[in-house]
């Protein structure tokens, strides 16, 4: 274990690669997926809360930032029209029932199922950007999902107590970011289509 304070370096790592992709998305070359970065901002807040709830220390502002980050990601896709991405049903699928493993949190006010249905919406507004990202990775920029894997790494060395509270929203954010910085960065969906020709 590091001493906690380290989650500062991953907020740091974070906030840049976040800008990063706030101004790839303000010059149109990001595409954010507005659905997913809307509700990866509405779940960790919801799951910082949670934390906080908990008892869970400094470890919960990386928690924090992976919910401020998107808003700011979701608020410029606003600016520049040609910086959205097309939404499709399969988005409104996955936002519809990201939301409503949030309304299911809101039934029982128990901090760690927040936390719980925080990762399971989060987890399903990343379908719409996981499948784009396979798809069309240049419509995506990696930075922000291997800063986001890397904080999420930093917290995870922070942890003195591997509880739940503590563990589970570190954990899923590093798996998601890897997943997206490997589909982007080496354009797997591509290799596979070129493969099959």
């Amino acid at each position: 274990m590091i001493d906690a304070r380290w989650v500062f370096l991953g907020i740091i790592l974070n906030l840049a690669g976040s800008l990063v992709y706030v101004v790839e998305t303000l010059r149109g070359k990001a595409k954010p997926n507005r659905v997913s970065w809307f509700m990866w901002a509405l779940a960790p807040l919801i799951a910082f809360s949670a934390e906080i709830q908990q008892g869970v220390g400094l470890q919960s502002l990386m928690t924090f930032m992976v919910g401020f980050s998107p808003l700011l990601v979701f608020f410029a896709s606003f600016v520049n029209k040609q910086a959205s991405w097309k939404i499709q049903r399969l988005d409104l699928i996955c936002g519809g029932l990201s939301m409503l493993g949030l309304v299911l949190w809101l039934f029982t006010r128990v901090g760690n199922i927040a936390i719980l249905f925080a990762i399971i919406a989060d987890g399903l507004a990343a379908v719409p950007t996981i499948v784009k990202s396979y798809r069309v990775p240049e419509s995506e920029n990696y930075w922000v999902f291997l800063t986001g894997m890397i904080s999420a790494g930093i917290t995870m060395l922070t942890i003195d107590q591997w509880n739940f509270e503590h563990y589970a929203f570190p954990a899923y954010i590093f798996l998601v970011c890897l997943t997206l910085f490997v589909l982007i960065k080496f354009k797997f969906g591509r290799l596979s289509k070129t493969a099959q020709s």
